[in-house]
């Protein structure tokens, strides 16, 4: 039986993906599930989507969506986009994609356009970029676009009383309806920390690639987990979202 590896925000370092994959020794019998954010920070989203591309050929993995990939689908598709987004690792992308040949655009298109908003597994395990807002969960979703944007997930889950049973009234409903929700989107390093955090039954796998911490895959079943060096060693010349 392979492993369900969990993937955090890479934000364009393929560098420390691949690093990462060879140190958990990654196989074809592994389920690779990304939670999303490829793109925006460091130099390398495209060559990260052609990666991503040719894994999918010979390994079992999972795409979910990011808000960085939707800003970045929204832009290729219309030519707009906002200053916070170019403010916020938008910029290089926005570099890279414009020296581009229009083919490999549109394949990278189709790639995004084909992100998932979650995924709920046999165990009742939920993999979502940012978490949702709902209290019946996410088939009751008002909203679709916070599954890769909303933050009051994790923050509930920061600011929750331990002492509470998941049969109080004062217990976020939320939270009852998976055993367990694995999420990225806010970076640990915002509480301190660089490895992977679990808060109630909530996994959080987003430990700073982006900024100067590393990019971790977590196993989902026993929580052992890899990490490539800190993301800023291995681009020494960029400044990423610093």
């Amino acid at each position: 039986m392979g492993r369900t590896l969990v993937i955090g925000d890479i934000h364009g370092s393929l560098r420390a993906v691949t690093q990462v994959m060879e140190r958990a020794a990654v196989t074809t019998a592994d389920h690779l599930i990304f939670l999303g954010d490829y793109v925006d920070g460091w130099s390398q989203s495209p060559e990260l989507i052609d990666f991503l591309l040719d894994l999918k050929t010979t390994h079992k993995c999972t795409f979910i969506r990011g808000n960085h990939d939707d800003l970045l689908m929204q832009w290729l598709h219309t030519g707009e986009y906002s200053e916070q987004w170019f403010n916020h690792g938008g910029r290089i992308t926005m570099e890279r994609y414009n020296a581009l040949a229009e083919d490999k655009k549109q394949i990278h298109i189709l790639f995004l356009e084909g992100l998932k908003d979650y995924h709920l597994d046999d165990e009742n395990r939920l993999f979502v970029h940012a978490g949702f807002t709902n209290v019946n969960g996410i088939h009751h979703e008002y909203f679709p676009r916070m599954f890769y944007w909303d933050r009051t997930l994790w923050e509930t889950a920061l600011a929750l009383d331990t002492s509470l049973s998941t049969e109080d009234a004062l217990y976020p409903k939320r939270f009852t309806h998976f055993k367990e929700i694995f999420i990225g989107h806010t970076a640990v390093t915002r509480i301190g920390q660089t490895v992977p955090v679990n808060k109630a039954n909530i996994w959080n796998i987003d430990t700073g690639a982006a900024y100067r911490g590393p990019l971790t895959i977590l196993d989902a079943d026993t929580k052992q987990y890899w990490q490539s060096d800190g993301v800023d060693t291995l681009y020494p010349d960029e400044a990423g979202r610093n």
